[in-house]
């Protein structure tokens, strides 16, 4: 496996690592002559680590840049809400003085240019043409719009009833009439209602 700008440098470790493997294993001492170059077993091995040693060295550089820009972003974090106060503190302080402000790496504030009448009005119609052609209205113009519907028919959505499961029929038996007692005693009267 060649080592090309395609390869991660995981896959490229790896590569390498198995050419120094299959070599201490294979050929552990002795020469080979390949490309027109004669090498030593330990003269290729010591090659072929360089590129490892290389590659482990790139990666921990990459983490420790990784670290060292997580760490700055935290530190920014707190830091940048003061540095701005700060400038602005001493940019009122030494309002007047830019030789002063200059020795803290600042400018003094510029003052707006006033526009001219013809630059106001300009821009104001160009913010009114702005405004219309987007179709923006203020807050009192969007509650005068109503919507108006007509022509709906409102179709209630009514659930299928489900059908009970179909089971076999059973062959259904009369029940025998079992004996009633009939009383031929005259039972007492209700309370609260009229006996002739």
């Amino acid at each position: 496996m060649s080592i090309t700008k395609s390869n991660t440098k995981a896959a490229a470790l790896a590569a390498v690592l198995a050419l120094i493997a299959g070599t201490q294993k294979h050929f552990p001492n002795g020469s080979l002559t390949f490309g027109n170059t004669t090498y030593t077993s330990a003269s290729l091995i010591t090659l072929l680590q360089s590129v490892a040693n290389a590659i482990t060295a790139l990666n921990a550089a990459q983490l420790a840049a990784k670290h060292a820009l997580t760490t700055l972003q935290g530190v920014l974090a707190q830091v940048e809400p003061v540095m701005q106060v700060y400038e602005r503190f001493l940019q009122a302080t030494f309002d007047s003085a830019a030789p002063t402000l200059a020795d803290f790496g600042l400018e003094p504030r510029k003052e707006p240019t006033p526009l001219t009448s013809e630059e106001k009005a300009a821009a104001a119609a160009k913010a009114r043409a702005t405004r219309l052609a987007r179709g923006t209205t203020s807050k009192k113009q969007k509650l005068t719009v109503k919507g108006n519907v007509t022509g709906i028919t409102v179709t209630p959505i009514t659930a299928p009833t489900a059908a009970p499961p179909a089971s076999p029929e059973t062959p259904v038996t009369p029940a025998t009439p079992s004996a009633q007692t009939v009383s031929t005693t005259p039972s007492a009267p209700t309370p609260g209602t009229a006996t002739k």
